[in-house]
């Protein structure tokens, strides 16, 4: 599931709806507004966000708004947290060496 959550996030229209929908849910019409392609390009978009299950359509009468699926965001967003702390680690070791060459070479701060 996760393969397939990245692999639909790596397409810039399909992120662009997702940060469409992060505001709320919205209707394909509603979707397909700001982009030069048609509503059914669009429904192919948001079919692949459901597949990967990032997204899911509410039933609402004749309406099919769309709205994001939190579990699925969680499971992407939480591999992804878990490199957070390596990559804080490096950071603050590479400011350590900045600041230590700093020092050594009697100039102000070389990292800002």
């Amino acid at each position: 599931m996760l393969n397939t959550a990245y692999a639909a996030l790596s397409d810039p229209t399909r992120r662009a709806i997702v940060a469409r929908l992060a505001e709320g849910e919205a209707t394909v019409a509603e979707l397909a507004r700001p982009f030069p392609m048609s509503q059914p390009a669009i429904s192919r978009h948001l079919k692949v966000l459901e597949e990967a299950g990032l997204i899911e359509t509410r039933i609402a009468g004749t309406s099919r708004p769309r709205r994001l699926k939190p579990e699925g965001l969680r499971l992407a967003f939480d591999w992804l947290a878990g490199f957070r702390g390596v990559w804080e680690a490096r950071y603050g070791k590479l400011d350590e060496l900045l600041e230590d060459l700093s020092r050594e070479t009697g100039t102000k701060d070389i990292s800002r």
